[in-house]
């Protein structure tokens, strides 16, 4: 029996949430008939959160020969993307590459395939429930990647969204994880007073620092998934992320059956969870509406 060697490559860092999202997959990916040493082989390679560790950890994968690539995060996707147009790619998170938006599921590369974090209305939602939490006069910013892909993308939707809902909206930018708090102090200092937090493996993975730095400075923060609320951050609204590893699994139980990736249409998530962390709400001496928290699951108190 064939044994396929699977490679994925990471833009996160190896710690226990992280390892447990791969274990979710694998055991998916069992349950589809690929079980792991009988059927599967992994090969690992993460960036640590590092840009530019990406490259050369796709081009390791490719010249080690794997029958398939699945990526975390859109830098990952794209670092695959580049390294390789016949092995088939599996995005288990990020945003279609060069795609707008507000296209919804959209026909990648003709070797890529996988989940979208970013379906129509997500942005807009996350948006409005934002401005529903901190009042019509606080001024908002979006806070984004500059070394990931997706961000530019979401910032100019974001933008688009605001201008259409009158709302205005600055943007500030990372490279790094040692930007954000000169960052978020800026924010401040310019009389921000809540900000949404752009989809991106480099901020999912370092939340609870954001989320930290976000309540020093007071600021009501808006993530893409629980996790960040969780961690400390405000207010969550996105898809479970476990969920796109379980779909990731179907999908490459499906390239390895003899699927195309070009013949699987990226997919999008249609549940979605709010979250509201209460002591973070409390700490940031913010009073929020109770139409607002009717509508959330709240966490702490």
């Amino acid at each position: 029996m064939t044994v396929y060697r699977v490679g994925i490559l990471e833009m996160a860092s190896p710690d226990s949430d992280r390892l447990a999202l791969w274990d979710i997959f694998k055991a998916r990916l069992r349950d589809l008939g690929y079980a792991e040493s009988d059927r599967i082989a992994y090969e690992y390679r993460w960036a640590n959160g590092q840009h530019e560790r990406l490259t050369d950890a796709a081009n390791d994968l490719v010249r080690s020969n794997v029958d398939i690539l699945v990526t975390a995060g859109t830098p990952a996707a794209a670092a695959a993307s580049q390294a390789t147009h016949a092995i088939p790619i599996v995005m288990a998170t990020g945003v279609g590459l060069g795609t707008q938006l507000t296209e919804g599921v959209h026909q990648p590369n003709s070797n890529v395939t996988g989940i979208s974090d970013l379906p129509p209305g997500v942005s807009e939602k996350r948006l409005h429930l934002l401005r529903a939490a901190v009042g019509p006069t606080v001024a908002l910013a979006i806070l984004a990647d500059r070394a990931n892909p997706s961000s530019p993308l979401a910032v100019r939707e974001t933008h688009a969204l605001a201008r259409q809902s009158g709302i205005a909206i600055g943007d500030y930018w990372v490279t790094g994880a040692d930007q954000f708090s000169d960052t978020l102090a800026a924010m401040s200092q310019d009389g921000i007073g809540g900000f949404v937090i752009a989809p991106g493996a480099m901020f999912f993975a370092q939340r609870a620092r954001l989320a930290a730095l976000a309540r020093e400075h007071r600021l009501a923060s808006m993530a893409v998934r629980r996790e960040y609320a969780e961690a400390g951050c405000l207010m969550a609204y996105g898809a479970p992320i476990q969920e796109n590893y379980r779909q990731a699994a179907f999908y490459v139980s499906r390239v390895l059956d003899g699927t195309k990736p070009a013949d699987l249409p990226v997919d999008q998530p249609t549940e979605f969870n709010f979250v509201i962390n209460l002591t973070t709400a409390k700490s940031i001496g913010l009073a929020l509406p109770q139409q607002l928290l009717d509508q959330a699951e709240t966490i702490g108190s």
